[in-house]
């Protein structure tokens, strides 16, 4: 099975990328492990696809038809960092690629990284800034407001007013039953 765990985490969670450029993914582990599996899920093709593992010499074993060209892993900090280079890109590599570790019988994925690859990157957008107002602001404070209102509203005063009278008028209740009780019992034990 596959889960997700805080054993790794995963940078960045997007990236925007231009065809034939090359980019990479950070895996970042809490403790050593004998490798990292890297998959990816293909939203448009519906596949989830092995990648490569790498282990902590740097042997890479590659899955059925994946380049060795395109991708490879490089390790650094004791065997608890990885990064994976993906090279040549095209939009057959769109899809969210995610670096994995086994333990106990189970595959532990991190957060995902969404790669998108265009033919042309978008501009960055133009930041106008609005124009500073000379005209003085009046502020008022929660204190002033409450002021001008009183510290409650009617529509907290009612339901609260109404909730006590409920309250008392039940334990007016409860306290005439039990005067009764005691009176029950004490002519009960006079008869006796």
């Amino acid at each position: 099975g596959f889960c997700t765990n805080l054993l790794l985490s995963q940078t960045p969670e997007h990236i925007l990328a231009q065809t034939n450029n090359r980019t990479e993914i950070l895996c970042e582990l809490k403790r050593e492990h004998t490798g990292v599996y890297w998959y990816r899920w293909s939203q448009e093709r519906q596949i989830f696809e092995f990648l490569l593992f790498s282990n902590t010499l740097g042997k890479a074993v590659y899955g059925a038809n994946i380049s060795q060209d395109k991708f490879s892993v490089h390790g650094a900090r004791a065997h608890t960092s990885y990064s994976l280079h993906i090279n040549h890109l095209h939009a057959s590599d769109n899809g969210t690629y995610y670096c994995s570790v086994s333990q106990s019988f189970q595959l532990f994925l991190g957060s995902g990284t969404r790669l998108g690859v265009v033919d042309v990157l978008p501009l960055p957008l133009k930041t106008t800034q609005a124009p500073v107002s000379k005209k003085p602001v009046w502020y008022i404070t929660k204190r002033k407001a409450a002021s001008k209102k009183g510290p409650c509203s009617p529509l907290i005063w009612i339901p609260l007013t109404a909730g006590v009278l409920l309250l008392l008028l039940s334990l007016v209740h409860i306290a005439h039953r039990l005067h009764r009780l005691r009176q029950r019992l004490w002519l009960r034990i006079h008869r006796q």
